[in-house]
């Protein structure tokens, strides 16, 4: 399901206790995409989103590696074990990975900084 992403910018009444009208439509351009559920798979999956204007979003359904930048300060692309912590505990039991989740790798556990399902790829630190 969609969201609309663009608040009532008139949050004020005029005091008289009277009906609020609105300020402005909803336009087509504030309206949000469908979240995309990155999972841990075996095999990479990317598809690609038309977005407003024309550009392409690459969104990444599965993945398999993540970029890392090692605690040597060198980078590595690692594959993915599993995810070890999320904001939402429901996204680690079913391995779905976002920004700021805890992977866990081949060379120890990754801190993803970048948003995944906008990406088309997995970026992160060695924690």
């Amino acid at each position: 399901m969609q969201q609309y992403h663009k608040p009532q910018t008139k949050k004020v009444s005029s005091g008289t206790g009277g009906a609020k009208r609105k300020n402005k439509d909803k336009k087509l351009i504030h309206m949000g995409g469908v979240f995309t559920a990155t999972k841990v798979s075996k095999v990479e999956d990317k598809r690609e989103k038309r977005t407003v204007g024309g550009k392409i979003k690459i969104k990444l359904k599965k993945a398999v590696f993540v970029n890392t930048r090692t605690k040597d300060g060198k980078m590595a692309k690692v594959k993915i074990i599993g995810v070890v912590e999320s904001h939402n505990s429901e996204f680690v039991r079913q391995n779905i990975i976002t920004k700021g989740a805890v992977l866990n790798t081949d060379i120890g556990k990754v801190k993803v900084t970048n948003r995944v399902g906008q990406d088309g790829s997995i970026n992160g630190v060695a924690v």
